[in-house]
């Protein structure tokens, strides 16, 4: 026998869950493409898109995944043979250079480690000594979804400036975006990119490129950028077509209005950072509690340090606990991705808590619930409290 009948909760760091209300509003029959009600809804989603990134450039709409977004903001800011500098703290810095050097790039990584943020000075050190200014790009990660690391944004672009480096700042704001403070304008990030299915609650298939001006004009010496990718053309469109390459992604479309009129006008941008943040101490809290007399710990020691999109665990029976918990009760937990490094035996020993998008407190403590069940069920050693911890926080901040 086990409990999973109902519906499944799926706790994972994206696709997220997804509010009813984008999946009715994505389920209906097919639109004329052509009609003044779709070029209308495109312009007003590219608006909100950019106020959530808080920016006044370019929101630009690929159908595609995260790696969709990669290779968009790739094609336009590199030539073959640039040289491009890439800041990692865990997996998916790791697999924006892999795209960058299929395009030609030189890439030059500084890599932190799985279980610490970027060192700013260190970025600063490096950029002085490139005096002739080789450095064209300089790309990392908001959020590592791997790891669950965040990166001080402000400090890497304050170092930048301290150095007098003209380089274009990239940002994969994947994991964090609608998530976790996030201001494009104002921390100086000339690139960004993002997807659908995390914070801004949408299935997957449409990513996105936001675009300053000084990218922009970066995109003028780049000779390699082919039609399809070309931010020309999205930023500027003759014809309705040409912000997609092509027929529109309509039925996500649909969802992402819902979605952003969610987020911008009933909930609003600050107040779902902060919802995050609290889910986030929830899950610490509980976390804490475990660890204090148990087999397993948080991957980020410095809770300023955590993403509060996602949490990394460490722990033995990691994959055991995903199972029993799946299989039994019907909660589905994150594997573990690109820490190999870890000692206990890799991504086995690893689980992660995605509490992203659109959850409230019971979906939270539901989560924390089944998880100490699975401790219990499984004999894996684990301190009390933690869901009486988890409650508080709520308690505190409802």
């Amino acid at each position: 026998m086990h409990l999973s009948h109902g519906r499944k909760t799926v706790a994972i760091p994206g696709p997220s869950m997804f509010p009813d209300r984008v999946l009715n509003a994505m389920h209906r029959a097919a639109p004329n493409i052509y009609s003044d009600e779709i070029a209308a809804m495109t312009a007003s989603i590219k608006a909100d898109l950019a106020d959530v990134a808080r920016t006044t450039g370019d929101a630009l709409i690929y159908i595609g995944n995260g790696h969709a977004a990669w290779e968009a903001a790739l094609s336009n800011t590199v030539n073959r043979g640039d040289k491009f500098l890439a800041i990692s703290t865990g997996r998916f810095t790791k697999g924006w250079i892999e795209v960058a050097q299929m395009l030609g790039a030189d890439v030059e990584e500084i890599d932190f480690g799985t279980q610490s943020p970027l060192d700013a000075n260190k970025i600063e050190e490096r950029l002085r000594a490139d005096t002739s200014h080789e450095i064209k790009g300089v790309m990392t990660v908001h959020t590592d979804t791997a790891s669950s690391v965040r990166n001080d944004i402000p400090a890497l672009r304050a170092a930048m400036d301290a150095a007098q480096h003209p380089a274009l700042l990239l940002v994969d704001c994947i994991a964090s975006l609608g998530c976790e403070p996030f201001e494009m304008d104002a921390w100086g990030v000339d690139v960004m990119v993002a997807g659908c299915q995390k914070g801004l609650m949408v299935p997957p298939g449409v990513s996105f490129n936001f675009v300053n001006e000084k990218a922009s004009k970066h995109r003028d010496r780049v000779t390699t950028a082919t039609g399809y990718w070309d931010w020309r053309m999205r930023q500027n469109p003759e014809i309705f077509y040409m912000n997609f390459f092509g027929t529109a992604p309509t039925h996500h479309l649909f969802g992402l209005e819902c979605a952003l009129e969610m987020l911008l006008r009933e909930e609003g941008l600050e107040a779902a950072w902060a919802r995050h943040d609290i889910h986030a101490r929830a899950v610490w809290a509980a976390l804490e509690a475990w660890a204090s007399a148990g087999a397993l710990r948080m991957n980020i020691t410095d809770p300023a340090q955590r993403s509060t999109a996602v949490t990394t665990i460490i722990c033995e029976q990691a994959e055991t606990l995903r199972s029993w918990t799946e299989s039994r009760c019907g909660l589905t937990l994150g594997v573990g991705l690109g820490l190999d490094n870890i000692k206990e035996s890799g991504r086995d020993s690893i689980f992660r808590i995605g509490h992203m998008g659109h959850l409230n407190p019971p979906m939270i403590l539901g989560t924390l619930g089944t998880l100490e069940a699975g401790l219990k069920a499984l004999n894996i050693p684990h301190g009390d409290g933690a869901i009486a911890a988890a409650a508080q926080i709520i308690a505190e901040n409802a």
